[in-house]
């Protein structure tokens, strides 16, 4: 396959790490086709996010499967009667260092979806966005989770099984937010498109106090730009601890 042909499959939430990824990707001459899951998260306004990320950053397609990750329940995520953690809270709601708005499976479900968009276009790669740095304590965030699911790859598909190899490609794993943040930029990334709160509103305007609102706002804050963040009217910052 030519360089300028190279296939890949990247999984774009529509927050601030997968556009990021979609733009590395982008950048290293990938024909990109974006996947997104509708998992029965709280909002959708991620799920716009992503629409508009996949066109601003040229990808060659868009695709949005739904899996209904909800009627599981488990996460602040995905169910409506556990409360999504603030600042004030957020101790009180982590069990053995893993909070609550982990999503059980999601990361396997997701590579899976891609494993499988993967297999079917003849792509040699799978970008996704996980951090190990800025992870917020979930499993499948991190480096061994990916080695697995890597093995997994070639011993579930038929292109494994032929000798053709499937790359799981982590290239944020990492950094630091104020990193993802600064290559984001470099390669064009406009990050006023993309939604990271765990409870936006339908506008997809932030809270401000959700764990991923303050990791982001500390990550601006330590990379030296200016937070473009869309910030629900009323909302207060709180310090990132």
């Amino acid at each position: 396959m030519s360089h300028a042909h190279k296939i890949a499959v990247v999984l774009l939430s529509g927050g601030l790490d997968s556009a990021t990824v979609l733009a590395l990707a982008r950048s290293q001459s990938y024909v990109c086709h974006a996947l997104s899951v509708e998992y029965g998260q709280r909002h959708r306004a991620e799920l716009v996010a992503a629409e508009q990320v996949a066109k601003a950053l040229g990808a060659a397609s868009h695709r949005t499967i739904r899996v209904d990750l909800g009627s599981i329940g488990g996460s602040a995520l995905t169910d409506s009667a556990i409360d999504v953690p603030v600042a004030s809270s957020a101790t009180a709601h982590v069990a053995a260092g893993i909070p609550v708005t982990y999503v059980p499976a999601r990361n396997t479900v997701l590579l899976a979806l891609a494993m499988a968009q993967a297999e079917v276009l003849g792509a040699g790669q799978v970008f996704i966005g996980v951090n190990a740095v800025d992870y917020s304590g979930y499993p499948d965030c991190r480096a061994e989770f990916i080695a697995k699911f890597q093995e997994l790859a070639q011993l579930a598909t038929r292109q494994g099984v032929q000798g053709a190899f499937l790359q799981i490609e982590t290239p944020l794993l990492t950094l630091s937010k104020a990193d993802i943040i600064l290559q984001g930029m470099q390669l064009g990334v406009d990050y006023s498109l993309t939604v990271s709160c765990y409870q936006a509103n339908a506008a997809g305007e932030a809270c401000r106090i959700c764990d991923s609102c303050r990791i982001r706002s500390a990550g601006f804050a330590a990379a030296g730009v200016p937070d473009p963040t869309r910030y629900a009217a009323g909302s207060r910052p709180t310090p990132f601890r």
